[in-house]
């Protein structure tokens, strides 16, 4: 399938009446699909879902698109969302400790790519901390400094050990048995998807 109609299946999918903060409809994605600005049209489709859940099958469709014009950060960021709504999103608001103080001196790259460990308060038999691993989405920015603050999406490994979490409650990282950040739960989302059996 070429990337008009991948990108007019997703927009399918979108309910007529949400509109963004800045009044963007899906109509307008239509507009920009009409004059084959595809690019456009895919950002306006990855704001509109920000307005309200849509199915899985519409980030599918938006990552094959992004795939297909070869935009690997959108395509990222499609496949990060399939994620989410298979397994649901925990936002969090993540501080690094500073270089000084820990193993990490170099920046941590913001799309997805590192998959450190989290004590989320999890116990093993003996009752030591268990350490879950949950990859790290660093929001809005394309990396977070040793010492930084940011928002960040987690994407568990297993899901089913993060679901006691609660907003407000504090987390922290580790990439090894040192402490390399602590965080706040910001929100929790269930699944949009029924597990299957």
């Amino acid at each position: 399938m070429d990337v008009p109609k991948l990108l007019e299946a997703a927009s399918l999918l979108v309910p007529e009446e949400i509109a963004t903060e800045n009044d963007i409809t899906v109509n307008d994605v239509w507009e920009y699909l009409t004059h084959d600005e595809w690019e456009v049209a895919l950002d306006l489709l990855e704001e509109l879902a920000d307005v309200q859940p849509l199915p899985l099958s519409f980030w599918e469709t938006l990552a094959t698109a992004a795939e297909h014009m070869r935009l690997e950060a959108s395509a990222a960021w499609c496949h990060w969302r399939c994620y989410e709504t298979r397994n649901g999103i925990i936002r969090a608001d993540l501080t690094l400790r500073p270089a000084a103080d820990a193993r990490r001196q170099t920046p941590i790259a913001g799309p997805g790519v590192l998959r450190p460990m989290w004590n989320i308060g999890n116990r093993t038999p003996t009752g030591e901390p268990a350490l879950n691993i949950a990859r790290l989405w660093v929001e809005r920015t394309p990396f977070l400094e040793p010492g930084g603050r940011a928002s960040v999406r987690l994407a568990p490994l297993d899901p089913s050990q993060w679901r006691h979490l609660q907003p407000g409650q504090a987390i922290s990282m580790h990439e090894d048995r040192s402490l390399a950040g602590t965080a706040v739960v910001l929100e929790l989302q269930r699944s949009v998807i029924a597990p299957t059996a």
